[in-house]
């Protein structure tokens, strides 16, 4: 459905979270983020342990005999449950306890008493403030109950001490409706003068919801130092038969207590404090659900609240749902957006912040917040909290779920009878019955007058071909006095779900002062949907054009023309809304296709077998379109080895949704963060993929760091000219384009800041720095007529003015989220761009419905606009994997990695513009065919041997001749 353009912002993925990372670090640090062990007493814990009836420890184990048996078996190398045992790759899946840890590499010589092998790493848990702060794994989905696990574990230990240290193995054992216990496995003293094994065992008679394993013991200051650690089951057999009763199922919900019906057990604040209650406001709060719920009080930051750690419990890759019950309560606040978080810490301790669902909450009634989320890697933690109310508020939450998020069931095409492709819907739209079917919305006056174009407008007649003269007949609406005041006309029965409407009209105004913004819209039951926009400031007639498509049955659908203030007459002439045959508009489309990006070729065979090649079978195989397709990647899609393969597989470009904005690069002033873009980079260039620079800057005040807006206009241009310096020089001839300024048709933040020229300078500047980029202006709603900040002429007049300026402008970006597109629309503006002679680029095209079929039919329109038309030299996609996309209904790849609809429509489309002729050389030596731009291969297999070639067909009005030489 047609979206409000006002919530264009709204579509991102990729904007800045005004996050309190640093702030947010510190507070966790005074507040109970971590579980039981925090105030754990040791020796209480340890006798406690030896009470506890589930579970069996044995450290007095014949070590001796089980490390040859398990050498002889290789059952140390078949079993060990422990992931990254020796720490080959850093610190994944392990987690440091509350302390600090890092991996040293073997033969560095960083603790001189101890030494490890070249090419051997171990790990330095520092920072320890406790005896028990050490280094941790979960492996509750790798051990099971009734079986016997023996550890065996290198550590040493190095600091201030005298003498030797205790290291100890511990097990953590969590339950959901009973207390957390701890089981202690084995101990070993250890010095910094050699490593030392650590062996025991043990078993759990029953299993529990978590188990991690974790080394502790020498005392606070000192570092623990561990090379590696097995945990291994004697009976392979055994272990992995009965180890699947631990792995969580679809149905396990991974939260612990999620009903407060042990207390709040695994709950606590972030940042503020937590509390228990069965009612609250003298009893008119009670739980929707069983006896208990949680509050999250005292909360001094919006990012304050509930939160609970479910490290180990979130496996990689795999999509879960989350499901909470929530409102809220006090400080005069009747209703807030409350949403869910996800906090993740990677193994190399870069964090970050994923938005899992929000909804708007309220002190009345308990509501479902609703989400989904993914992690790619395998995190060293993971911790999900309920946040964003004003300060002063609690938030409340009755219960909590996270679950494997089932499959989609997959969409089926729509089934529309009697389309109706080319007919209007609009009653009496050449007036020859007065004002029959129409009405005047709001107490305003209708009249039918004469003099309004006799021909369709341009938009129109594109797609309707040969249609009959207009009427020039047209409504008059006078006596205004809201700007929503029209002609209006009922459509309900005639409007059919999911087909794709296109609309188009001739509207006026009278005498005004001003521009006046005219909108064709739809009421759909309580929604406004927008049917497209025109700005008017003279008395000509002006084209209106847009569309629209219903995805839901409304039981009221009303069509209206509106805009110019109150006063104001407003003219409607014309008035038609049908259906789009996007299929008649793709077989033009092939046609248009083929001449523009395909290309004559001729192979002429030579050499000492050429004459008797006559018949012998050549195959041509296209090894990649020259043709820039490309998509939005992120830092994190890279953990994704998933991602990864469709992404080098089916795309040639790519562009950095976030890593190389400004306000991640430079969150906070001084502090700059290259890495991520860095590595993506590297990603790139090792896949021979090129990528995009965006963006240098952001017009738009809401993107803009709060640091930035805080300075004063001199600081503020010492800054701007520090970004551009800075980015342009470590980037320098790695980017071949640069969006400069994003957005400028609908942002100001630079230009009312700095004044008009900061614009023209960043432009100039960014030239000086790095000649080589050619450097894009980019703004969205350029293409589908539903914005009139930044409809086509309005673009050109900008570029222009900026070129004028003296401004190096080399390339015109289209964002391209757009819904239902309609091809002559698309197309209309881009001819009108297309005069300025620059290149234009789709820059972050995306296509949002529910059905799958329908999303895929919408990316098709995009894709065979752009690829038909001349001045198009590139389409990126913005994004294209479930839960990396800025928008829902969006993606081509689900979060787990299915094809949908939509992505195999796109595959479709490659294939359809790549080039693999076969045939048979023919008499003179030869043969032909049409191949699209792009790199080839030709092979040819004679009698006495088969040769390959490869050649590049570029673009060229002859046909291209490659000689192959088969001698």
């Amino acid at each position: 459905m047609k979206r409000l353009c006002a919530f264009s912002f709204a579509r991102r993925l990729f904007k800045p979270r005004t996050t309190h990372s640093q702030e947010s670090k510190e507070k966790m640090e005074q507040s109970p983020i971590v579980n039981v062990e925090d105030n754990f007493d040791l020796q209480e814990s340890k006798e406690s342990m030896e009470k506890s009836p589930t579970v069996t420890a044995n450290n007095n184990f014949d070590t001796q005999s089980a490390t040859e048996n398990a050498k002889e078996t290789g059952s140390y190398a078949a079993t060990n449950i422990i992931l990254n045992h020796e720490f080959s790759d850093g610190l994944h899946s392990w987690h440091p306890n509350c302390c600090d840890a890092f991996v040293v590499p073997g033969g560095s010589g960083y603790h001189k008493g101890l030494a490890a092998e070249e090419g051997c790493c171990y790990a330095v848990v520092s920072n320890r403030k406790e005896c028990w702060q050490g280094l941790e794994q979960d492996i509750t989905s790798r051990v099971s109950a009734g079986s016997t696990y023996t550890v065996s574990a290198c550590v040493g230990a190095a600091g201030t001490f005298q003498g030797y240290v205790e290291v100890l193995a511990t097990l953590k054992l969590v339950y959901q409706n009973s207390e957390t216990s701890y089981l202690f496995i084995a101990k070993k003293v250890a010095s910094e003068e050699c490593w030392e094994t650590l062996e025991g065992s043990f078993s759990l008679s029953s299993m529990p919801d978590q188990v991690i394993f974790y080394l502790e013991g020498p005392p606070a200051g000192t570092d623990l130092l561990i090379k590696s650690v097995v945990i291994s089951c004697p009976s392979s057999t055994a272990c992995d038969s009965s180890g699947t009763s631990s792995v969580h199922t679809d149905d396990d919900n991974i939260i612990i207590n999620p009903q407060f019906d042990d207390g709040l057990n695994s709950w606590s604040g972030r940042g503020c404090k937590v509390a228990l209650h069965d009612s609250m406001a003298d009893g008119k709060i009670t739980p929707m659900s069983g006896k208990s719920f949680a509050s999250a009080t005292e909360r001094t930051q919006s990012w304050n609240g509930i939160q609970q750690d479910v490290t180990g419990r979130v496996k990689r890759k795999l999509a879960y749902e989350v499901s909470a019950v929530v409102r809220i309560y006090g400080n005069n606040v009747t209703t807030a957006d409350l949403r869910s978080t996800l906090y993740v810490k990677a193994a190399d301790n870069r964090e970050r912040y994923i938005g899992i669902g929000s909804v708007q909450a309220t002190d009345k009634d308990w509501v479902k917040l609703q989400g989904k989320f993914l992690i790619n890697d395998s995190p060293s933690q993971v911790v999900v909290f309920l946040e964003g109310p004003p300060a002063g508020t609690d938030i409340l939450l009755n219960n909590l779920v996270i679950k494997h998020a089932a499959k989609a069931p997959p969409s089926s095409p729509p089934v529309i009878e009697d389309a109706g492709f080319g007919v209007n819907i609009i009653t009496n739209t050449s007036l020859n019955d007065g004002t029959n079917g129409w009405f005047p919305l709001g107490n305003c006056t209708m009249s039918v007058q004469t003099g309004s174009p006799h021909i369709m407008p341009p938009m129109a007649r594109d797609t309707l071909g040969a249609h009959e003269p207009l009427s020039g007949r047209y409504i008059l609406v006078a006596n205004r006095t809201q700007n929503w005041m029209g002609p209006a006309q009922m459509i309900t029965d005639k409007v059919k779900l999911y087909l794709t409407y296109q609309v188009s009209a001739w509207v006026k105004i009278g005498q005004t002062s001003g521009p006046q913004n005219v909108n064709v819209a739809l009421g759909v039951d309580s929604q406004w949907v927008n049917g497209g926009q025109a700005e008017i400031s003279d008395d000509r007639w002006h084209e209106i054009g847009g569309s629209f498509r219903i995805e839901k049955q409304a039981a009221k659908i009303m069509v209206y023309i509106q805009g110019p203030v109150a006063g104001v007459d407003l003219m409607v002439a014309g008035l038609q809304i049908f259906p789009v045959d996007r299929r008649e508009r793709f077989r033009h489309l092939k046609k248009q296709t083929a001449k523009l990006r395909k290309r004559d070729v001729m192979l002429k065979f030579s050499g000492s077998d050429s004459g008797s090649l006559f018949g012998t079978f050549v195959r041509v195989k296209q090894l990649q379109n020259s043709f820039p397709f490309g998509s939005a990647i992120s830092r994190t899609n890279m953990d994704n080895e998933d991602f990864n393969a469709f992404f080098v597989k089916n795309f040639n470009w790519a562009v950095f949704g976030n890593e190389l904005k400004w306000y991640w690069t430079e969150a906070q002033q001084g502090n700059l963060n290259y890495k991520d873009a860095d590595e993506l980079l590297d990603f790139c260039t090792k896949n021979n993929i090129q990528v995009r620079g965006h963006c240098i800057f952001w017009e738009v005040v809401g993107t803009v760091q709060a640091w930035v807006q805080s300075l004063n206009k001199n600081d503020l241009m010492t800054a701007v000219q520090n970004r551009l310096t800075g980015l342009l020089t470590r980037y320098k001839g790695k980017f071949p384009h640069y969006d400069v300024n994003n957005e400028m048709m609908h942002g100001s933040f630079y230009q009312d800041r700095l004044g008009k020229d900061i614009r023209v300078n960043m432009f100039k500047t960014a030239h000086q720095l790095d000649p080589s980029p050619i450097l894009f202006v980019n703004d969205y709603h350029v293409e589908d007529g539903c914005d009139t900040r930044s409809y086509p002429e309005k673009y050109i007049e900008h570029i222009l003015d900026l070129q004028e300026h003296g401004a190096p402008v080399g390339g015109i970006g289209i964002q391209g989220h757009i819904d239902s597109p309609v091809g002559p629309i698309v197309c209309s503006a881009l001819d009108k761009l297309g005069t300025l002679g620059l290149p234009i680029w789709f820059t972050e095209v995306d296509v949002s419905s529910d059905n799958e079929y329908v999303r895929a039919d919408d990316l098709e329109v995009m894709l065979r606009e752009a690829y038909a038309h001349p001045a198009v030299e590139g389409i990126m996609l913005w994004g294209f994997w479930e839960l990396f996309m800025s928008r829902t209904n969006a993606h081509l790849v689900d979060a787990e990695g299915d094809i949908n609809e939509a992505g195999k429509r796109y595959l479709a489309l490659k294939h359809e513009w790549s080039s693999h002729p076969h045939g048979h050389i023919d008499e003179q030596g030869q043969f032909s065919f049409s191949g699209f731009h792009g790199s080839y291969e030709v092979e040819v297999v004679t009698v006495s041997k088969k040769i390959t070639k490869k050649f590049v067909v570029d673009k060229g009005d002859n046909a291209l001749v490659i000689s192959v030489d088969l001698s």
